[in-house]
């Protein structure tokens, strides 16, 4: 266990830090899941803007990687294209 003050705050932090991460996560996961279900261009295209929103911003907070949100916003860009085929 840890000796120090700032250990204890430490291992504080990262618990709450990783509970919420991994909500973040979790939640963008059903997003994604959800949009892929969708069969309406429209509606789809509209979802879309959310999504890629919700992508970004976790990206930016490091809960995912930059690389990950431009790789899952693309290819659901794609099925969405191909939605009006």
């Amino acid at each position: 266990m840890a000796n120090h003050k700032s250990s204890l705050k430490r291992i504080r932090q990262t618990e709450v830090r990783r509970l919420r991460n991994r909500y973040y996560a979790k939640t963008a996961r059903n997003a994604v899941r959800n949009l892929r279900k969708v069969t309406d261009k429209a509606e789809a295209e509209a979802e879309y803007k959310r999504v890629s929103s919700m992508l970004d911003r976790i990206a930016g907070k490091h809960v995912i990687s930059k690389n990950k949100a431009s790789n899952l916003k693309s290819k659901l860009s794609r099925m969405i294209n191909k939605l009006g085929a």
